[in-house]
């Protein structure tokens, strides 16, 4: 199951994640997303588990305090597929 993980401090690594939720588990991966710009942290990540320790790591970390922040922890959804935005407009 993949889980979805938002409100995380930005000073946290995909490594912090990966051991806030092996506390659940094995995490076959983790990964907190960053800017394409920047390099740095957008401030949402997501895990990858079994889907038993998934769900009990959602029950036991959802609306908890995490390095100075409450996160939001749920299972992910399937990506919406979005019109690219071109900035070109055809007249």
């Amino acid at each position: 199951m993949n889980i979805f993980i938002s409100n995380l401090n930005y000073r946290l690594t995909s490594d912090d994640l990966q051991d806030l939720f092996s506390k659940y588990g094995e995490v076959q991966s983790a990964k907190i997303i960053q800017d394409r710009e920047t390099g740095r942290s957008r401030g949402f990540g997501f895990v990858e588990m079994a889907d038993d320790e998934a769900n009990k790591a959602i029950e036991e970390l959802n609306q908890k305090e995490f390095d100075g922040k409450v996160i939001n922890v749920s299972q992910a959804r399937e990506r919406e597929e979005r019109p690219r935005n071109n900035f070109r407009r055809n007249y």
